[in-house]
């Protein structure tokens, strides 16, 4: 039955790409030798999917404007996704740029990490507990499986990283993807304006692992 749907979905979208103007649903009924009832169930769909527009037909007479459907413009969002490999392309230009690459990365990583997190009202500074609990729960959303060690009141000296979100990536570029990372802690505790930054990433530095090292802010 899914299959099925899927086949007629195309054929009605296929229909509209073909076709020069926008169709009603009878029109799209007739043609493809469907109930009118069928075709507005599928190009409902396909409105809800965001390939098609719903629209209303201009005239000039009396009477309600006829609802008429049309392919929205753009790349159909179907089909198979390929980040990485754009990833693979912008880190193997950045690699070949020069030595001044690892730092134009973490400066980025740190504008990314005062964006991903929400400052403080003014005059409110972050303790140290605070601002290391809101970078662990900032590691834990973007998927890097933090660890902070044994729970308690002080300030983790170092967060485990359990997980890579980009570990082929970072297997493959690591100084550049490790440098992204640690920009990103910066800007995160910077943005809450916390007496603590992030120090250095170690990579793979334990089995499972790589070490973030926290230590306060130089005054």
């Amino acid at each position: 039955m899914i299959a099925v749907e899927r086949s007629r979905r195309q054929q009605i979208l296929d229909l509209l790409r073909a076709v020069a103007e926008p169709l009603g649903a009878a029109e799209v009924a007739e043609r493809l030798g469907v109930h009118a009832n069928t075709a507005r169930f599928h190009l409902d769909a396909l409105v809800s999917q965001g390939v098609v527009e719903r629209g209303s037909e201009d005239r000039s007479g009396p009477g309600r404007p006829r609802t008429v459907y049309s392919p929205r413009q753009g790349m159909d969002r179907g089909g198979v996704r390929s980040y990485r490999l754009l990833a693979q392309i912008l880190l193997s230009q950045l690699a070949s740029s020069g030595p001044d690459a690892g730092e134009a990365v973490r400066q980025a990583g740190q504008d990314w990490g005062r964006y991903l997190v929400e400052p403080p009202p003014p005059h409110r500074v972050a303790t140290a507990e605070e601002a290391a609990a809101r970078l662990i729960a900032l590691l834990g959303d973007l998927g890097f499986d933090p660890d902070p060690g044994a729970p308690g009141p002080t300030v983790p000296g170092v967060i485990r990283l359990r997980h890579c979100p980009f570990l082929e990536l970072a297997e493959e570029y690591g100084p550049l993807v490790c440098q992204s990372h640690l920009g990103l802690m910066q800007g995160a505790l910077h943005q809450l304006r916390a007496p603590v930054t992030a120090a250095g990433l170690v990579p793979f530095a334990e089995p499972g692992a790589c070490l973030a090292h926290l230590s306060p802010v130089a005054a």
